[in-house]
Protein backbone atom coordinates (compact mmCIF):
# COMPACT_ATOMS: atom_id res chain seq x y z
CA UNK A 1 0.00 0.00 0.00
CA UNK A 2 1.28 3.59 -1.00
CA UNK A 3 1.93 5.80 1.72
CA UNK A 4 -0.57 8.92 0.10
CA UNK A 5 -2.93 5.95 0.23
CA UNK A 6 -2.56 4.65 3.73
CA UNK A 7 -2.48 8.33 4.99
CA UNK A 8 -5.71 8.84 3.21
CA UNK A 9 -7.57 5.81 4.27
CA UNK A 10 -5.93 7.41 7.91
CA UNK A 11 -7.38 10.63 7.59
CA UNK A 12 -10.84 9.16 6.37
CA UNK A 13 -11.03 7.04 9.55
CA UNK A 14 -9.92 9.79 11.64
CA UNK A 15 -12.98 11.92 10.46
CA UNK A 16 -16.02 9.65 11.21
CA UNK A 17 -14.41 8.86 14.60
CA UNK A 18 -13.94 12.36 15.50
CA UNK A 19 -17.30 13.74 14.32
CA UNK A 20 -19.32 12.63 17.24
CA UNK A 21 -16.50 15.48 19.25
CA UNK A 22 -15.93 17.91 17.01
CA UNK A 23 -18.60 20.13 14.99
CA UNK A 24 -16.86 21.18 12.31
CA UNK A 25 -14.02 18.44 10.58
CA UNK A 26 -11.69 20.20 7.78
CA UNK A 27 -9.90 17.73 5.55
CA UNK A 28 -7.31 20.40 4.00
CA UNK A 29 -6.52 18.26 0.61
CA UNK A 30 -2.88 20.42 0.56
CA UNK A 31 -2.11 18.92 4.35
CA UNK A 32 -0.06 20.16 7.15
CA UNK A 33 -1.96 20.21 9.16
CA UNK A 34 -4.39 17.28 7.69
CA UNK A 35 -7.48 17.78 9.92
CA UNK A 36 -8.68 20.59 10.96
CA UNK A 37 -11.11 20.32 14.45
CA UNK A 38 -13.42 23.10 15.38
CA UNK A 39 -16.30 23.66 17.67
CA UNK A 40 -18.83 26.80 17.01
CA UNK A 41 -16.31 28.39 14.57
CA UNK A 42 -13.09 28.36 16.72
CA UNK A 43 -10.51 25.76 16.18
CA UNK A 44 -9.39 23.71 18.72
CA UNK A 45 -7.69 21.31 17.10
CA UNK A 46 -5.41 20.09 14.10
CA UNK A 47 -4.42 16.67 13.49
CA UNK A 48 -1.37 15.28 11.48
CA UNK A 49 -0.67 11.68 9.77
CA UNK A 50 2.81 10.63 9.70
CA UNK A 51 3.90 7.54 8.10
CA UNK A 52 7.20 5.63 9.08
CA UNK A 53 9.17 7.80 6.65
CA UNK A 54 7.88 10.80 7.42
CA UNK A 55 8.62 11.03 11.15
CA UNK A 56 11.82 13.12 10.80
CA UNK A 57 13.42 16.73 11.91
CA UNK A 58 12.29 18.30 8.70
CA UNK A 59 9.03 17.05 9.58
CA UNK A 60 9.38 18.31 13.29
CA UNK A 61 9.91 22.11 11.92
CA UNK A 62 5.94 21.71 10.28
CA UNK A 63 5.38 20.48 13.79
CA UNK A 64 6.18 24.02 15.50
CA UNK A 65 4.77 25.87 13.34
CA UNK A 66 1.13 23.90 13.83
CA UNK A 67 1.96 24.94 17.36
CA UNK A 68 2.19 28.41 16.51
CA UNK A 69 -1.64 29.41 16.83
CA UNK A 70 -2.29 27.61 20.36
CA UNK A 71 -4.00 24.93 18.78
CA UNK A 72 -3.76 21.43 19.95
CA UNK A 73 -1.81 19.52 18.36
CA UNK A 74 -2.51 15.48 17.64
CA UNK A 75 -0.18 13.67 15.61
CA UNK A 76 -1.26 9.84 14.61
CA UNK A 77 1.67 7.70 13.68
CA UNK A 78 2.34 3.96 12.94
CA UNK A 79 1.82 2.05 16.36
CA UNK A 80 5.73 0.99 15.63
CA UNK A 81 6.87 4.42 15.39
CA UNK A 82 6.39 5.67 19.24
CA UNK A 83 9.74 5.20 20.50
CA UNK A 84 11.05 7.33 17.74
CA UNK A 85 8.66 9.66 17.87
CA UNK A 86 8.72 10.39 21.21
CA UNK A 87 12.58 10.94 21.44
CA UNK A 88 12.23 12.99 18.03
CA UNK A 89 9.67 15.26 20.18
CA UNK A 90 12.01 15.31 23.05
CA UNK A 91 15.06 16.61 20.94
CA UNK A 92 12.51 19.71 19.62
CA UNK A 93 11.62 20.55 22.92
CA UNK A 94 7.90 19.59 21.95
CA UNK A 95 7.21 16.70 23.98
CA UNK A 96 4.80 18.80 26.65
CA UNK A 97 3.01 20.79 23.90
CA UNK A 98 1.70 17.49 21.45
CA UNK A 99 -0.69 14.49 21.55
CA UNK A 100 0.26 11.45 19.96
CA UNK A 101 -2.27 8.81 18.66
CA UNK A 102 -0.96 5.56 16.93
CA UNK A 103 -2.34 3.32 14.44
CA UNK A 104 -2.06 -0.11 12.80
CA UNK A 105 -3.46 -1.74 10.41
CA UNK A 106 -4.02 -5.47 11.89
CA UNK A 107 -6.13 -8.44 9.72
CA UNK A 108 -7.31 -11.44 11.68
CA UNK A 109 -8.15 -14.70 10.26
CA UNK A 110 -9.65 -17.80 11.82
Amino acid sequence: MSEKLLRELIIELLKKRLSKEYKEIKVNPSGSPDIILSNHGFKVAVVQVETETSINSEQAVRWKQMLEDGSRLIIMIPKDEKAKMMELLWDKGMIDRVSVGTYEIAIRMP
